[in-house]
């Protein structure tokens, strides 16, 4: 005997309430990414610290990486660190901090990136590695996307350009 018999429009009843319900607690189950935010300029500036800063250090960052003669070596390596503008992106912020030592970039370090569900930090977890190292070794912001992480390679250029600048490199 089949459960749906038309003799039996209770049990079909039955049977159909369960499965709306059942239908309507899946949907509700589901948790929804945060919102799309408006994606707006951060009014504050990058911010710069360096840890030894001798009298010629501005003139010497922007002519360092063309030649290192032997008044650079005789001096104190300069080490700058640069703190890019925070991007909003579709899935949240992205904000970059670069050090920068004798007119070389030397170290990328993601301070924000969206890390609000599984999913981001599965996707994060592979791309800001990879971009770092694409920065590392270009020695600029241009670098090559990460596929499946669109947004988030998007907006660490963008701040990575934009440490870059205060840089002055």
């Amino acid at each position: 005997m089949h459960a749906l018999k038309k003799n039996r429009p209770l049990r079909r009843i039955v049977l159909a309430s369960a499965a709306t319900v059942s239908g309507m607690v899946l949907l509700l189950s589901l948790k929804p990414h945060t919102g799309p935010t408006l994606a707006t300029a951060d009014t504050k500036s990058p911010t710069v610290s360096s840890s030894s800063a001798p009298s010629s250090g501005s003139s010497g960052s922007s002519g360092g990486s063309s030649g290192s003669s032997g008044g650079s070596a005789s001096g104190a390596k300069v080490s700058k660190t640069v703190t890019g503008d925070t991007v909003q992106t579709r899935w949240g912020p992205v904000q970059v901090r670069v050090t920068i030592k004798s007119g070389k970039l030397t170290e990328v370090t993601a301070v924000q990136y969206p890390q609000d569900n599984p999913r981001d930090q599965e996707i994060n977890s592979y791309a800001l590695p990879q971009l770092r190292r694409e920065a590392l070794a270009a020695q600029s912001a241009d670098i090559d996307m990460v596929s499946g992480a669109t947004y988030t390679s998007t907006g660490y250029k963008q701040s990575l350009q934009s440490a870059l600048d205060s840089a002055g490199l």
